[in-house]
């Protein structure tokens, strides 16, 4: 008689324990995965890649043989603000602590390839980020820190050219050949039309701009990764983990197709590709996806019939997430980082950021930047991670879920191809659409209670504790960039300035030639990063994005709910007595394209019943004064997560004051610091509505404004 218990043996137990079957445990993912509350060996059945091993093809289990037990992951955190001369400061301290790379975060107006003078970014000059507006500004961010030494990743797309073109100046008068300078740029522009909006330049000439720093780099710059293409900013706008794989798979084999149509050989450029994940809290799922990463970019590059077997390998940074963060007990920030952190290790991450806990509501300070990187430190010398590679390899559950995400993200790429590829695929808009559908789901089931988040929709502990944030002084800032600008200026040859300028304008126009070695001039006769981006907008002209708004998605989450219905009912009762649907406009002021929050809002508003007039992205106070004039709006929502409330909603505030629209009603949302509230209320705003508040809530609260301002007038 045997022993051996079969899965019918476990079905029978499971059964009397949950005195139903098993299939009413079964998790029900976003990505339409169905998780099983029990794997076995049965279900590795067909997987064929069990028997690979790391360092080899197709790279499953690793991009080198031994991984982290011969070295571990690159500690590289992202980090930038205010001046060149701060962050210098901040680098050196953090290099001091144990940090191995640099990663350099750029303020918005530098990322749309704005000087720190020009009217429109006044809000916008050191915030999230450091202002670089000339070869003189990266001289003193990389001042003391050897760059032959140092690899340096910077997160830059917009004004790619004038960025990597400053920082290879910046290496040479440091006395360091552009051979010799190592790191990665981002340079990944088809993401930015699909969800973070840092773009300058409409999509044909962006990925122009994309094949001549792949050819410049694989001709002049060995050691430097041309590329880093970014599934990141796809998961933080909203992606399920399906889409952020399959996007970013595809943008890569679009930007190989950029190269090899300029005559590169893919052997030349392909061990210079990167990429760049974000990794959120479903933990198994995300280190799987690094699996499938691998796996997949293996196929992709097989159509390319590279000589090499490295020209086949997917090599990964990967950060921690910005949206897991929640301002509501934000210690427990650290506690959601550092199992992000070990999810992103099991699955074979090459560098990693951690993020700080205060980053859902300022960035941060030294106090929590010290925390994120110790965090990694521990990983790495206490937890015994490192010792072993790829330790899941073989969980019936990993290796599940990794065939399974795979199949699924494959799908979405042939889907991808049959369009065309990425390129067109992005001009129909489709994937925007697919992931700002996903990000509203996500948010109904947050407000419904489906999807717990501890400390805001569950376990809520209500206190007025805050915690210390780094405020910058953006208006000392500016004046700071502007004298530096001015004295730059000053003493630079204004002929040789206008020469090269022309002559990367004829390069732009004339497509002979390679436009980031027109531009290496320019900045070495101290063109501005404006003036450079200015010299190519004449020729390509810039990309406007129409705002569209997805419908019938959250209001279908809630189907029946009976306080959905309620707030609907009240509304029609409401709009009845007005004469007509109240209207809110949803605004986004300065250069902040980060508009996942933005589009929630729009989205779900109109789902109960709002009038929604969706703004479009980088307007001044002034253009949005204008817009909400024009559209007869009688609530302006302004949607803000890059630090420039204090600056541009008084101004907002006061331009409708100067029209003769003081009845409009300003209110905030988005990454606003507590401290904050009151100045902006002081200020003339009337509601503030921090990270984390539920929809339906806000909805109700921006109703009773309405109605109270209608009794009051």
């Amino acid at each position: 008689m045997s022993d051996r218990v079969t899965y019918d043996d476990w079905q029978k137990l499971a059964e009397r324990e949950l005195k139903a079957s098993p299939e009413s445990i079964v998790w029900q993912t976003p990505e339409g995965i169905a998780v099983k509350p029990l794997y076995t060996a049965d279900d590795l059945e067909g997987i064929n890649q069990l028997d690979s091993l790391p360092g080899l093809k197709p790279f499953l289990r690793g991009p080198r043989a031994t991984m982290y037990a011969g070295r571990p992951w690159t500690i590289r955190q992202y980090a930038g603000f205010s001046t060149a001369e701060e962050s210098n400061a901040f680098y050196r301290k953090a290099l001091a602590a144990g940090q191995k790379g640099l990663s350099v975060a750029f303020d918005l107006a530098t990322h749309r390839g704005y000087d720190s003078d020009h009217p429109r970014v006044e809000g916008d000059v050191g915030k999230a980020g450091v202002a670089i507006d000339s070869v003189e500004d990266m001289k003193i961010l990389f001042d003391g820190i050897p760059l032959e030494e140092m690899s340096v990743s910077m997160t830059m797309n917009g004004a790619v050219i004038p960025i990597l073109a400053s920082f290879i100046v910046a290496g040479e008068e440091q006395g360091v050949p552009r051979a010799q300078l190592s790191g990665t740029i981002q340079n990944d522009i088809l993401k930015e039309f699909m969800v973070r909006n840092t773009y300058i330049y409409p999509p044909e000439p962006s990925m122009r701009i994309i094949a001549d720093i792949i050819e410049y780099t694989a001709r002049e710059m060995p050691k430097f990764n041309s590329i880093s293409i970014s599934g990141y900013h796809m998961q933080e706008a909203g992606s399920t983990l399906v889409q952020e794989l399959a996007f970013t798979l595809a943008d890569g084999r679009e930007y190989v197709r950029a190269a090899i149509a300029k005559g590169l050989n893919v052997d030349e450029f392909a061990g210079r590709l990167s990429f760049f994940f974000a990794i959120g809290m479903n933990f198994f799922m995300e280190a799987a996806k690094l699996r499938a990463a691998r796996l997949l970019w293996s196929r992709i590059m097989e159509e390319f019939q590279p000589k090499k077997q490295s020209s086949l390998m997917l090599r990964t940074h990967c950060q921690t997430s910005g949206v897991s963060l929640q301002e509501q007990d934000p210690y427990n920030n650290i506690v959601r980082t550092a199992f992000e952190a070990m999810s992103a290790a099991l699955g074979g991450t090459q560098s990693l950021h951690t993020n700080s806990f205060d980053e859902a509501i300022a960035l941060p300070t030294e106090f929590s930047a010290r925390i994120a990187r110790n965090t990694q430190l521990i990983l790495q010398h206490e937890t015994g991670v490192t010792k072993v590679v790829d330790p899941l390899a073989g969980s019936y559950y990993v290796e599940s879920l990794t065939h399974e995400l795979a199949e699924k993200a494959w799908a979405l790429i042939e889907d991808v191809q049959a369009m065309g590829g990425m390129t067109k695929a992005v001009a129909t808009g489709l994937p925007k659409r697919m992931i700002e559908e996903a990000a509203t789901r996500r948010q109904a089931a947050v407000d419904k209670g489906e999807e717990v988040i501890v400390g805001v929709n569950k376990y809520r502990l209500e206190t007025e504790d805050q915690i210390d944030i780094l405020d910058i002084d953006n208006a000392a800032v500016r004046l700071s960039q502007i004298a530096r600008i001015e004295r730059t200026k000053r003493q630079r040859d204004p002929n040789r300035v206008a020469e090269t300028l022309a002559a990367l304008g004829e390069v732009a126009a004339s497509g002979q030639g390679n436009i980031l070695e027109a531009a290496v001039e320019a900045v070495r006769a101290r063109a501005t990063v404006g003036e450079i981006s200015d010299a190519m907008r004449k020729v390509f002209g810039d990309h406007t994005a129409v705002p569209e708004v997805v419908r019938k998605v959250y209001g279908k989450a809630y189907d029946s709910e009976p306080e959905f219905k309620t707030l609907v009912s009240r509304l029609e009762n409401f709009s009845n007595s007005l004469g007509g649907k109240p209207k809110i406009m949803v605004a986004k002021l300065g250069q902040d394209g980060h508009d996942r929050g933005a589009k929630i809002i729009a989205s779900a508003f109109g789902d109960i019943g709002f009038d929604v007039v969706a703004g479009p992205l980088f307007q001044t106070p002034i253009e949005a004064a204008d817009l909400a004039i024009a559209s007869k709006v009688h609530v302006v929502g302004v949607s803000s997560l890059a630090a420039g409330h204090k600056t541009l909603l008084p101004q907002l505030v006061d331009a409708l004051k100067q029209k003769g629209a003081e009845n409009v009603i300003v209110i905030c949302g988005g990454v606003v610091p507590r401290q904050d509230y009151q100045f902006l209320l002081d200020h003339g705003v009337v509601a503030v509505f921090g990270p984390g508040t539920n929809v339906l809530d806000a909805a109700r609260a921006v109703l009773d404004l309405m109605e109270g301002k209608r009794r009051n007038t």
